[in-house]
């Protein structure tokens, strides 16, 4: 696993944000990635919606175009979503990621719901889980692991089971594990 360059941030999941008043917050650019409990929304990827990949996928599926853009800019309307620019009349935004890349990094990939319903402009956005540059290799703020496991992952994940990251140092999760009913930490 490679994590943010900067190391981790509580981010805005599902986890109590009164537990973490006061402590580091995930924001727009820092480099961290987020702590705390989240939903996996929906993956993505380099394959055609009616590929095999895309067919036997659990969680709502995007193709990666070169139209599909995750918006980064805070004061856009758009700000934490991925869009398809072709079908937004007057784009506001003045900086977006590409989620068609050629360096592989999201040839399969998913969404980590980070500041999200609603999304509070500059509290850090698009959070995937996505493929490594290589190993050891940090990210600017995502998750990431090797191919291999980033679609064994998108594989298994199930929107009927409402699949979740937990994503804590160890002593945060032991700090929290009864209170938010986590289990055991098995390493």
């Amino acid at each position: 696993m490679a994590l943010g360059r900067a190391g981790l941030a509580w981010g805005r999941g599902l986890h109590s944000r009164q537990v973490i008043e006061g402590e580091r917050q995930k924001r727009e650019g820092d480099g961290c990635a987020p702590a705390g409990i989240f939903a996996i929304a929906a993956l993505f990827g380099d394959a055609a919606p009616d590929s095999a990949f895309a067919s036997v996928a659990k969680l709502p599926y995007r193709q990666a175009t070169p139209d599909l853009k995750a918006i980064d800019d805070p004061a856009s309307a758009y700000y934490n979503q991925i869009v398809d620019q072709s079908s937004v009349a007057q784009p506001d935004w003045a900086s977006g990621e590409d989620m068609l890349r050629s360096d592989q990094r999201y040839v399969v990939g998913a969404v980590v719901a980070h500041n999200s319903a609603p999304s509070v402009p500059g509290a850090g956005s698009c959070i995937f889980l996505h493929v490594w540059e290589s190993e050891g290799v940090p990210t600017a703020g995502c998750t990431a692991m090797s191919l291999a496991d980033m679609t064994a992952i998108a594989g298994w994940l199930d929107g009927a089971a409402a699949p979740l990251l937990v994503q804590l140092p160890q002593a945060e999760y032991e700090r929290w594990r009864e209170a938010w009913g986590l289990p055991q930490f098995v390493s």
